[in-house]
């Protein structure tokens, strides 16, 4: 009786352990990416794209990324991660109310560019 709830409660933190890595890994990319981005003197939208992916090598799941930069000194270089993973529990997941698609969410960081004096 206990095993298939043991088996529940197991895959739960599985997947919920999945989400969180991915959520952490988009969460480091969109930070490198931007302060690459951030400090590059020529084409920081690019630098900060290169950045961001080269950081999600080693993610689990599935990453898009965003980049909005201003190329003047003081401006903002905005990266947007977006991930998922697949919801195990999907299937189950109308039964309580919740959509059965993947879980998903978004890392965000926009520095801004230094001054040069």
């Amino acid at each position: 009786m206990t095993f298939p709830l043991m088996a529940l409660v197991t895959l739960a933190l599985v997947n919920l352990a999945l989400a969180g890595f991915a959520s952490t890994t988009a969460n480091h990319a969109a930070g490198y990416g931007a302060r690459a981005g951030s400090v590059a003197q020529v084409d920081p939208a690019g630098r900060a794209l290169d950045a961001a992916q080269q950081a999600l090598q080693s993610g689990v799941g599935d990453y898009a990324v965003r980049v909005t930069a201003d190329t003047y000194a003081g401006g903002v270089v905005r990266v947007e991660v977006d991930w998922s993973v697949p919801n195990v529990y999907g299937s189950l997941m109308p039964l309580f109310g919740a959509s059965s698609g993947p879980l998903k969410g978004t890392a965000v960081s926009a520095p801004r560019r230094p001054h040069r004096y």
